[in-house]
């Protein structure tokens, strides 16, 4: 693409561009030359169909147009960390506070006590002024501290570190809700230590961050799904080590002066280097440091620095910096940071960091050494660095720890170890290196320099330096000449090469000796700003031999890459280009971009694979080499893939993919292993260096093989000069110190016999006069060229258009200065304008080129064109600066098409880093043919030159083209810009229409009184009439004028239509008030409606993003469920649509397709059934009569809240599921890309994971499909919620979703005062000095007959008809504020003490005594009323202020609101249309008018037919038939007949409503950003809020609905334990070591622990059990909405009021062992969450540790729903492994009662009375060896030895048994025998 049109493609948010080719000729051309070469057309780039015109490059290099370095430069940042709960903190009984630390600001949460999953919710902002670099760097470090107070420390429990770049890296910038994992600095092997959740968002200026909306959030208790860390980062991070090992160093600067020196040399008698260097690394927040090498240029460490930090680590740059140690301070001498991202990959094929042994170049300040080093900042790293200044051996290496291993060292303390020497061959072998540089022309050179002669410096690391490179040690020399000396210059300070450093001499073994600056010159006069050095036909040269390692294989495989991406960018550029001008075939184009892209990754495949030399190849060569080659085989499929799926409708798509790979390929291009260091080109006057420029080594590089030379290797590139360090910033740093054309060449000394074939054509060399030595080998001091070409250069300088305001009157007087070679020339000054129209051409004759005719015909030299601003005193202000490339032509060639008469183009002016506009301008080269005496001088002078050389074409003698176009007689001797050149014109009108004017300033201390609006475009133009008193009435008298003006054909070329507004005061005097260009007329430009197109509805129309397509030709956007499109049936008149609304339609409904997203191409059906079926089930449920009281009671106990709730709770099912539909689309498309890969044919394609997913996936598509009809319409009923009639809640301004409600009435912002720069806190909003408010509307003349003849058409009014008129008018402003959220604290403490004030016009409510104590997220709950005429007052101002006791209130943030843009428009924005018509109840119409009365007045305004209301509830509005029910219920409940709902109805669906249909504003809530003015761009907090404004000559309305906040309700909860079992037994029994536990529960609700409640103690339970009966009774207030507790306590004795915190209801239970003299144990714990916890268990054996472990799968109960519950609840505390172990189970019953029925039914606490529980039955007296011994042996004994006991009483029974039977065995023998005898 042509210079000057460099597109940055993320500063290009313009809707319109200008354009820059005329794309009608390139179409023709391309076809052409598709005909002639047989091209595929899509090939075709842009830069070779305009390649005739742009002369693309062979030997000139483009220049880099931005100039200002951007990095170092400090912004405003603004870092928010809200710091929600902790939870599982590891330790018992804790009292945890969290501190947030960024950088060195430390800031505390508030401590909660005994608890290890506390509650905070607490909001921190830090404000910083930092450069960019500086911030990213800064650690953010969370550490949870246990038991800090202000007498001790505390304990850490655990830190989680990040930088904040990687926050910043977020979509987003930002993580919101997300749990950090937190791990124990002290002891690595511990594992995590517990999370944290929080919200931490970076904003810079200008971000916008969308907050997720903050109202009920659903706890999102999944931790391991929402941990906080990058995507790609694996959940389970490990421990590592990071050894970065520290070598060597070379070539460091002098930190000393040379006396300091030489007294030391005095007193020591020897010669010292004055340096003591030491190497600091810091990472992740710690800083490890080397030891010091006392005095040594070419220190030599061979120490390691080891870190250990969790991996992968979130901090991703590494600082190496080597420092001076001084006793004073210590000094950066130059810094490195090493970008992790860059020496790893972590794909599946990826590898851990590595990097080295590699040297790396270190840069920064200029070498001389001085006490106040300005530039110190660059050598710290920030900003670029403007000389070498070392360079460092290390290498990099990562270790993943294996924490079980026992001799691992757990602490993460940085440790410091000698490492081993390496030897010289690692890093590569040292090759010689040759350096040639030429300087072809040096012109801008700035005049402030002075008149001194100048030379110019060539230095590649330390060698050609002669004023501060340093002194070598006596070693040096012999290196070098074994082939090393690293980066040392070649002489001793001593015998430096003289000034004029065009002699040279001999080294020893008679090699050449550098030459590496220019001769002095004294500089010339070009202008009043610049000189310019005669260098005419003699062009000096520099060279310098230097040796350093060859790795030049890294560069080669950079520079391949980049060119890729060079090419690729200049595709995309085109690409965007014919997108934004609208002509041609974009998507041709950008296949012959990706084709070019595939080719190239193919090319870098097999080029990068050959790598002859293994020396010095590094792991992470080898490593970088296989990943580089995976993506770009990969990124080469992919780009062939795209290619056959561009289509004319999905370029876009494709064009952010295509982007993706140019971010990836610079990304890859980027080389972190340095080799060869940067060269520098210093511009030097009387021995003092003034300006640079750093060309990086590998641009400049030479190879054999094309692709992998660098892309100035041996090209004319133009260098600009820039100021170092901070004097290039700013102002001083856009004006150019000196514009070089250079040469330059590097390669191996041996590679170097083609040094010179780049050069221009035409120059024999001239070589340094020796003696003895060849001069064949030598390289030239200086070129002479014996060619010269003479040209006429054509300056068509049209115009400019959004100049940059460099005026206090808001305008600048422009004038162009056009530079070409060493001429330069001016426009005339054009006064008082942002878009001057020079039309003006300016020649520049005899301009003498040197070198060839046919290669100045393709690379013609830039021309350098710079826009200033004249001031009447003092120099000229700098503008912008642009660059162009002339067209040029021969004489022998034809003037005439197609190159000819060139075509005018937009080129962007860019100032420093921004842009400062366009230039419409064409440049054409001519050359002048000879004349006789010329070629006979030529011979007579050449006397080695043969006559054919001098180039005299068949046409030679053929005059230039005639200058035509006589000079204008008003211009003097002003050439216009001629026919062929300037654009064609027509004849357009342009109406305007004058509304008013707004909020004008004072002019000089003046106020301005009778304004007076002129408006000008082309010269011609209109004045408004005049306001006579603007403090009456701002609003003009006549609304619309028109004038006619001549405007080019080419819509991209028309100039800009200025706005001035001018106070007309006494005596004919005139003052500038402000003004404001409108840049693009294109929205303005009327197009009659299309007539061909009859049948509207049958066109799909895209609604909201949303597409809609229903068949039978009707179209309607379903606003619920129960929408339905019914297909025309012959009873209706034909073009008749039908929509009915009611909800049980008989007709079965159609399947309706709906697409999610404009971009995703996933296309979903509705099943129709499920919704019928759900329906069908719910009306069986109203006949069984039980719905119907519900929603009776329901009723009467909803309110606005209950509203806003259930809105906001849609609004995120909304969000959700588009978010859901861009996941899939997303993935979709991946798994096209990697089937194609993979030769599978999509349809084929499994859907990852298993069928149970893709089930789930198709259940939410259908959930997330119905969604997404409504997303436009908060109306969504789903059967499973309660119907709550919704509004809208809109996460953004109401302006941003209506297009700031400029639908037909305009405001464009008036400027006056001197346009701010990025860096200045000047913002374009402090320039506002007002706001003309009217509109524009142009069109080609003649204007077809129709319109003119429509009915009612009002010839005064032009194309502005049936627009209101502007008289003063009364209006009702009701403003609510519900509630604000993440204000920004304005306290000490962190909080603040919101009130809000509104202010319109003189009238201001102040609400300062409801101000709501240390509140960031207060719900103010207010509604406003004010009485105001529009317009002059119109602004409302909602602002929130800081209550203070004492002192002033401190404004936290404000926002503004235009009403009357609101009240005129079309959408209706004064009362938002509510989705139901109530008449009584929470959804009470709040409009004075009724549906009906709106409608009928719609529908008059419009000129439409109807409404008309026919039998059976329908209603015919134009020609649509609309649906719905006519029934109401008053509030007593009868029926009564309303067309209202059938109003309603239409007034919903007014967008599709012919001609006139536009979306009407819903009933709705908007949020809106505060902003504070000191902190312009960063967002203060959010308000959310509406405004309703009604006419007072209208039916006032009824009273203000009330929003004022939910006061919440108070509950007790009574909780009775029962009784414990298998409590862990702590105690060791006196005596007998027995196991046991005093058992006793504790209890509170989170928040409360003051209320804190105990049981008894059961003492000595041997078994765990433990009886009870003990109640708790805890009163609490609670909010059902937000389902929070809400406590309201003083936070300290200090404070002034009472503070209101919300807190999740949450009850613990505790169990403790109580001990008489030492602390008591704490056994275990359990918390309930009031509103989800598990049932409890029935019995005590069912009750397990699962039931805290997998509470998700259980089902939950509420005690709000439940009211009274019991069961058995397990307490669980963690082991020593970190592990959940259950600790006891308790049996207890919570019963919920509202503070009336707990009245009623009192009870006591513990077994008090009222209601005494009995006691509990524990054993009769307690185990006490003193008291029952016996017992408590029975006791121990039993339990002890229970199976012995019963087999030893079964064992004594038997011998009882056996005992009694041997004793009565004889007496029973011998009575049996005597019986017997007797």
């Amino acid at each position: 693409m042509k210079l000057g049109k460099t597109k940055s493609s993320k500063d290009d948010h313009k809707k319109d561009e200008p354009a820059i080719l005329d794309m009608e000729d390139l179409n023709r051309k391309a076809m052409r030359l598709g005909g002639v070469g047989g091209l595929d057309p899509d090939c075709i780039s842009l830069a070779s169909v305009t390649a005739v015109t742009t002369n693309v490059s062979n030997k000139r290099s483009k220049p880099d147009i931005k100039m200002e370095p951007s990095s170092g430069r400090p912004v405003d940042y603004q870092i928010s960390i809200t710091v929600v709960e902790a939870r599982q903190l590891v330790g018992l009984n804790m009292d945890p506070v969290v501190c947030v630390e960024i950088g060195d600001d430390k800031k505390y949460t508030s401590m909660k006590e005994s608890t290890n999953c506390p509650y905070y919710n607490e909001y921190f902002v830090f404000d910083f002024h930092v450069p960019p670099d500086v911030m990213f760097d800064k650690i953010l470090k969370l550490s949870v501290i246990h038991s800090k107070n202000l007498l001790r420390s505390g304990t850490l429990v655990g830190t989680f570190k990040l930088d904040v770049g990687t926050v910043y890296s977020q979509p987003e910038h930002q993580f919101y809700h997300k749990w950090a994992t937190l791990s124990d600095p002290d002891d690595i092997t511990a594992g995590c230590k517990g999370y944290i959740k929080c919200d931490i968002a970076v904003v810079g200026k200008g971000d916008n961050i969308k907050t997720p909306h903050k109202a009920n959030e659903t706890d999102e208790d999944d931790i391991e799904g929402n941990l906080l860390l990058p995507e790609g980062v694996p959940l389970e991070r490990q421990w590592a080590r990071f050894y970065v090992k520290i070598y060597r160093a070379e070539g460091l600067p002098k930190m000393n002066t040379s006396i300091m020196a030489n007294v030391k040399k005095a007193f020591i008698g020897e010669n010292r280097d004055l340096v003591d260097p030491y190497v600091q690394v810091l990472f992740a927040g710690q800083r490890g440091k080397t030891s010091v090498q006392k005095s040594s240029y070419e220190p030599i460490w061979n120490e390691q620095v080891v870190f250990t930090e969790m991996f992968p680590p979130l901090c991703k740059r590494m600082k190496v910096q080597i420092r001076d140690s001084d006793k004073v301070n210590d000094v950066a001498i130059g810094t490195h940071f090493i970008d992790l991202r860059k020496i790893a990959n972590d794909g599946d094929k990826g590898f851990l960091p590595t990097m080295g042994p590699a040297w790396v170049n270190m840069y920064g300040s200029t070498r001389q050494y001085t006490l106040m080093d300005e530039h110190q900042d660059l050598n710290e790293g920030l900003g670029e660095g403007v000389s070498f200044r070392a360079r460092l051996l290390i290498s990099v290496a990562v270790e993943i720890l294996d924490t079980t291993s026992t001799e691992i060292v757990s602490s993460t303390e940085v440790q410091v170890e000698p490492v081993s020497n390496i030897s010289e061959s690692v890093t590569g072998k040292i090759e010689e290196f040759f350096l040639f540089g030429s300087f072809l022309e040096a012109t801008m050179i700035d005049r402030k320099i002075g008149d001194k002669p100048i030379s110019f410096e060539v230095t590649i690391g330390n060698y050609g330096n002669q004023i501060d490179g340093v002194s070598k040690p006596s070693a040096a020399k012999k290196k070098k000449k074994e082939g090393g000396g690293g980066g040392e210059s070649d002489e001793e300070e001593s015998e430096l090469i003289q000034q004029n450093s065009s002699e040279d001499e001999a080294d020893d073994d008679g090699d050449l000796v550098s030459v590496s600056s220019s001769p002095p010159m004294k500089p010339v006069i070009t202008d009043r700003n610049y000189f310019h050095l005669p260098y005419f036909e003699k062009k000096p040269c520099i060279y310098i031999k230097s040796w350093w390692q060859d790795q030049r294989r890294r560069l080669y495989n950079s520079n391949i890459m980049d060119k890729i991406a060079d090419k690729l960018e200049e595709g995309l550029n085109d690409v965007q280009e014919i997108i934004k001008t609208e002509t041609a075939y974009p998507e041709r184009r950008l296949r012959g971009v990706l084709e070019e892209l595939s080719t190239g990754c193919n090319r870098f495949v097999t080029l990068a694979n050959k790598d002859q030399n293994q020396a010095g190849r590094t792991k992470l060569d080898k490593e970088r080499l296989k990943s580089c080659m995976r993506e770009m085989e990969s990124m080469g499929q992919q780009a062939k893939l795209i290619r056959s799926q561009v289509k004319r409708n999905t370029v876009r798509d494709k064009l952010k993919m295509v982007q993706n790979f140019l971010h990836r390929l610079r990304f890859l291009a980027d080389e972190p292993q340095h080799s060869i260091p940067d060269v520098f080109v210093w511009m030097m006057s009387s021995n003092k260096r003034i300006a640079y420029a750093r060309i990086p080594s590998k641009d400049i590089l030479y190879s054999i093989v094309d692709e992998e030379t660098g892309r100035d290797c041996g090209k004319v590139k133009a260098v600009f000069l820039r100021l170092p360090g901070k004097k290039g910033f700013g102002p001083a740093g856009w004006t150019v110190q000196a514009k070089m054309e250079m040469y330059l060449w590097l390669g191996l000394n041996k590679q170097r016999k083609d040094f010179l074939s780049g050069l221009p054509n035409g120059f024999e060399e001239n070589k340094a006069p020796r003696t003895g030595s060849c001069l064949q080998s030598l390289p030239p001091i200086s070129l002479v060229y014996n060619m010269k070409q003479v040209f006429q250069l054509r300056a068509h300088m049209y115009q400019a258009r959004s100049l940059f305001a460099a005026d206090s009157s808001g305008l600048s007087d422009p004038f162009a200065r056009v530079f070409f070679s060493t001429h330069s020339q001016v426009t005339e000054v054009l006064s008082e304008t942002l878009c001057p129209t020079w039309d003006q051409l300016l020649v520049f004759d005899d301009v003498e080129l040197f070198g060839e005719a046919s290669e100045l015909r393709d690379d013609p030299p830039i021309i350098v064109v710079e826009v200033y601003d004249q001031d009447t005193v003092g120099k000229a202000e700098f503008i912008g600066r642009t660059f162009a490339k002339p067209i040029t032509k021969m004489c022998d060639e034809h003037y005439g098409p197609p190159r000819f008469p060139p075509q005018l183009e937009y080129y962007q002016i860019y100032r420093g880093n921004s842009t400062a506009g366009d230039l419409l301008a064409a440049f054409e080269l001519l050359q002048i043919p000879y004349d006789h005496e010329e070629i006979r001088r030529a011979l007579i002078a050449v006397h080695d030159f043969a006559v054919p050389q001098i180039k005299i074409g068949q046409g030679g003698r053929a005059e230039l083209p005639a200058i035509n176009g006589p000079t204008d007689s008003d211009r003097g001797p002003i050439l216009p810009v001629p026919m062929g050149i300037r654009p064609v014109l027509s004849r357009y009108r342009i109406e305007v229409l004058f509304w008013g004017l707004r909020d004008l300033k004072r002019v000089n201390l003046a106020q301005v009184d009778r304004p007076r609006v002129d408006i000008e475009c082309a010269g011609r133009g209109v004045q408004s009439a005049l306001i006579v008193n603007f403090k009456k009435n701002p609003n003009f008298s006549t609304l619309v004028k028109w004038f006619e003006v001549d405007l080019p054909e080419n819509e991209l070329l028309h100039p800009p239509l200025n706005i001035r507004v001018v106070d007309c005061r006494a005596f004919g005097r005139y003052t500038l008030v402000g003004s404001h260009a409108v840049t693009s007329l294109r929205r303005f430009i009327y197009s009659p409606p299309d007539k061909t197109q009859n049948n509207w509805a049958s066109a799909a129309r895209l609604m909201n993003g949303y597409m809609v397509l229903t068949n039978g030709g009707s179209q309607s956007r379903p606003s619920s469920p129960y929408s339905r499109t019914l297909p025309r049936t012959l009873s209706h008149p034909t073009g008749d649509v039908i929509v009915n609304m009611d909800a049980n339609p008989s007709v079965r409904k159609m399947d309706t397709v709906v697409k999610l997203d404009a971009s995703s191409d996933a296309v979903i059906k509705v099943d129709v059934n499920e919704e019928e079926k759900e329906e069908k089930k719910k009306k069986k449920k109203k006949k069984k009569g039980e719905v119907e009281e519900d929603d009776e009671t329901d009723e009467r106990m909803l309110d606005w809240w209950s509203k806003y709730f259930a809105s906001i709770e849609t609004l995120m099912e909304i969000l959700r599921a588009q978010e859901a539909a861009l996941a899939e689309a997303e993935e979709r498309e991946e798994q096209e890309i990697a089937a194609e890969g993979a030769d599978i044919k999509p349809d084929d394609l499994p859907v990852k994971g298993s069928k149970g997913k893709e089930k789930s996936r198709d259940k939410s598509r259908n959930k997330d499909k119905k969604k997404s009809h409504h997303a436009g319409e908060g109306t969504e009923k789903r059967p499973s919620k309660p119907k709550v009639n919704e509004l809208l809640v809109y996460n953004k301004e109401l302006e941003a979703e209506y297009d700031n409600f400029e639908d037909w009435l305009h405001t464009f912002n008036l400027y006056r005062g001197k346009a701010g720069d990025d860096d200045e806190a000047a913002l374009d909003d402090d320039r506002i000095v007002g706001r003309f408010k009217g509109s524009m509307c142009m069109y080609k003349l003649p204007l077809t007959e129709e319109i003119t003849r429509e009915a009612g058409f009002d010839p005064n009014m032009g194309m502005f008809q049936s627009i209101p008129h502007n008289d003063p008018i009364n209006v009702l402003v009701r403003v609510f504020v519900v509630r604000a959220t993440d204000l920004h604290p304005a306290d000490v403490n962190g909080k603040a003490d919101p009130y809000v004030i509104i202010k319109l016009g003189k009238s201001e409510l102040k609400d300062k005594e409801n101000y709501i104590s240390k509140q960031l997220n207060p719900v103010f709950g207010k509604a406003f009323d004010m009485e105001a005429t529009f317009p002059m007052e119109s602004m409302l101002t909602v602002s929130v202020y800081d209550w203070d006791l004492v002192g002033t209130d401190d404004l936290i943030g404000e926002t503004k609101i235009d009403l009357e843009n609101r009240y005129y428009s079309k959408h209706r924005a004064t009362c938002g249309i509510a989705n139901n018509y109530s008449v009584h109840g929470y959804n009470m119409w709040r409009d004075p008018m009724k549906p009906s009365q709106i409608l009928a007045k719609l529908c008059k305004e419009g000129k439409l037919d109807g409404p008309h209301y026919g039998p059976g509830g329908r209603v015919k509005v134009a020609n649509r038939i609309f649906m719905g029910a006519t029934e109401i219920e008053d509030e007593t409940g009868l029926k009564k007949q309303t067309d209202e709902h059938l109003a309603l109805t239409v007034l919903k669906h007014w967008e599709e409503i012919p001609r006139v249909g536009c979306k009407l504003i819903p009933e709705h809530v908007e949020t809106r950003p505060l902003f504070h003015p000191e902190k312009p761009g960063i967002e203060q907090g959010r308000i959310e809020m509406w405004v309703d404004m009604f006419p007072m000559d209208m039916p006032a309305p009824g009273p203000a609905i009330d929003i004022s906040p939910r006061k919440p309700k108070n509950f007790e909860l009574r909780v009775i334990i029962w009784n414990t079992d298998d409590v862990v037994l702590e105690d060791d029994a006196f005596m007998t070591g027995e196991k046991m536990s005093d058992i006793y529960v504790k209890g509170w609700l989170k928040g409360q622990q003051e209320d804190k409640q105990d049981t008894d103690v059961h003492y000595h339970s041997l078994t765990g059990e433990g009886n009870f009966n003990w109640r708790f009774v805890f009163p609490f207030d609670y909010l059902m909405a937000e389902e929070k507790i809400v406590i309201s306590k003083k936070e300290s004795m200090f404070s002034w009021d009472e503070t209101e915190y919300k807190i999740p209801a949450r009850l613990t239970l505790q169990v403790w062992d109580a001990d008489h003299f030492s602390a008591d144990d704490f056994l275990g714990a359990i918390e309930l969450d009031l509103n989800r916890f598990p049932r409890g268990a029935k019995t005590a054996k069912q009750c397990s540790i699962g039931m805290v472990q997998n509470e998700a799968e259980l089902p939950c109960i509420s005690i709000f729903k439940q009211k009274r519950v019991k069961g058995w609840w397990p307490f669980v505390a963690r082991d020593e492994n970190d592990e959940m172990e259950l600790t006891g189970k308790v049996e207890a019953e919570l019963h919920l009662m509202s503070a009336e029925e707990a009245e009623k039914s009192p009870v006591g606490l513990g077994r008090n009375e009222p209601d005494p529980l009995e006691k509990p039955n524990r054993p009769n007296t307690s185990l006490s060896w003193l008291l029952s011994p016996m017992h408590v042996v029975c006791i121990l004994a039993w339990r002890q030895y229970k199976l012995h006991c019963v087999l030893l009483l079964g064992a004594v029974l038997g011998l009882l048994f056996l005992g009694l039977l041997f004793f009565s065995m004889p007496s029973a023998l011998s009575n049996k025998i005597f019986n017997i005898a007797g």
